[in-house]
């Protein structure tokens, strides 16, 4: 059994908790993902794919667990996407049936594309663009994913997280499913990290976790998190990309003086998503480092040559191997009839190293790099740099320009651009600083990179 076939075995214990008091336990969230699909306008066929537009909702959970528990693949979307783009996505899948974020089937037409037994869910590789590459994951995936998120993490019934990120993200989904794998009362909401009543609804219900992306750490320190009352509060995890080593020690160091965990966590949706972590007590001391495999992953590193490289401080690309693993890629309806093509093997995409105590680093990424006369440039290794000497930066560009945004009104963008120019050994030519409101974010809170190039260019404006 998984955890989404499993509801009915925490019986009358709480699954669900809303800021109005609503309360829903496990049996009758069962009852309510079933009843989804039982409906007079519900998908008539036995296995059809269906489109759940989730945001943190009751409504869209309960659509979510229907389609698993009723063996129907589901592909979940934003319900904030653009309805144009979401439109654009479901014509492109030839989606018949879709379950709103308000709770009612709406019919398309058509009985939807065939596909493979063992498909389950569908996930954007950029979900917030409405990106017709899909991630195909299986349910036995999706529940060992939950499994080795609840082992290290010591997640149990007595948890109260709440929710940070919404489901249709990978990490927020992961959240939803390794709890609910567990028998742990979710608080769900949609409001953010900066609404009042994100945090009376936080202490009032005694939340005991909180996970973010970097910009949610970063907005919460912007709060003074640290002058916060939250007795309750037990565990922060953070995921969804690199956090500044100086905000890695700001929450490591708090945890500690609360006797709180502040777990980092690295991950793609293509794993489930979750690949490794960095042991709480050891995160002051491996500054920067994504950690170590999940518990039944391996984590190792590959040479530009496919051979695998057992040295430590060498850079390769980052292999994950594991039960989590997608099936493969779709970008069109026919490959989503198709088996699986990955065989519990994914390529990163990172470029990593390992240290002499088995920890991992991230130090860039494959597809973002450029080249700028010649010289290949790693656009995360920039940013990072950059970010670490106190810049609020974020890198991007294209052969032969280098593009730096910087958040405020105090960057001084021509000394910033000389630096650069320096540091990298780059001709001013070649460089283009330029100061910003604030950075393009996904629903997740991501840098949309190749968005920000665009407006960068649009404008021209120069340092």
């Amino acid at each position: 059994m998984n955890f989404a076939r499993n509801l009915e075995r925490h019986g009358d214990r709480l699954a669900l908790l809303l800021a109005d008091g609503s309360r829903i336990a496990y049996r009758e969230l069962a009852a309510r993902a079933d009843a989804v699909f039982a409906r007079a306008d519900a998908p008539a066929r036995a296995r059809t794919l269906v489109a759940v537009e989730a945001d943190n909702g009751v409504a869209a959970v309960a659509g979510y667990l229907g389609a698993l528990r009723n063996g129907h693949p589901v592909l979940l979307s934003d319900s904030q996407l653009a309805p144009a783009l979401r439109t654009a996505l479901y014509d492109h899948y030839g989606v018949g049936w879709v379950w709103s974020a308000a709770g009612e089937w709406i019919a398309r037409g058509g009985d939807g594309p065939a596909t493979h037994p063992d498909l389950a869910l569908l996930l954007s590789t950029s979900g917030s663009t409405g990106a017709p590459k899909l991630v195909k994951l299986t349910l036995d995936a999706l529940d060992a994913n939950a499994a080795a998120i609840a082992d290290y993490l010591g997640i149990t019934q007595d948890e109260r997280p709440i929710t940070t990120l919404p489901i249709h993200y990978s990490f927020g989904m992961s959240v939803l499913n390794s709890h609910l794998r567990q028998g742990a009362a979710l608080l769900l909401t949609n409001e953010g990290v900066t609404s009042k009543g994100f945090w009376d609804f936080f202490k009032a219900a005694e939340a005991t976790s909180l996970s973010g992306v970097p910009t949610t750490f970063t907005l919460l320190r912007q709060l003074r998190f640290e002058r916060m009352a939250l007795p309750s509060l037990r565990t922060l995890t953070q995921a969804g990309g690199r956090l500044g080593e100086d905000h890695v020690a700001y929450y490591g160091q708090l945890a500690q003086s609360r006797g709180q965990r502040f777990v980092v966590m690295y991950g793609q949706t293509e794993a489930g998503p979750r690949m490794a972590y960095v042991p709480p007590e050891r995160v002051l001391d491996k500054p920067g480092s994504i950690g170590i495999a999940i518990p039944g992953g391996r984590l190792d590193l590959v040479a530009d040559d496919g051979s695998t490289i057992d040295a430590p401080g060498v850079v390769g690309e980052l292999r994950f191997t594991g039960p989590s693993v997608m099936m493969g890629y779709a970008e069109g309806p026919d490959a989503l009839a198709e088996g699986d093509v990955q065989h519990r093997v994914l390529l990163t995409g990172d470029l990593a190293e390992r240290d002499a105590d088995g920890f991992y680093y991230v130090r860039g990424r494959r597809k973002r790099f450029i080249k700028v006369f010649g010289n290949r440039i790693g656009l995360d290794e920039v940013e990072g740099q950059l970010r670490a000497r106190g810049h609020d930066v974020a890198v991007t560009g294209r052969d032969d320009l280098l593009v730096v945004a910087v958040q405020g009104d105090q960057a001084d963008t021509q000394s910033l651009g000389a630096d650069v120019a320096a540091t990298y050994r780059l001709h001013h030519s070649a460089i283009r600083v330029v100061r910003v409101a604030g950075f393009p974010l996904s629903s997740a809170g991501k840098v949309r990179y190749a968005e920000l190039l665009e407006t960068v260019l649009n404008t021209g404006t120069t340092s």
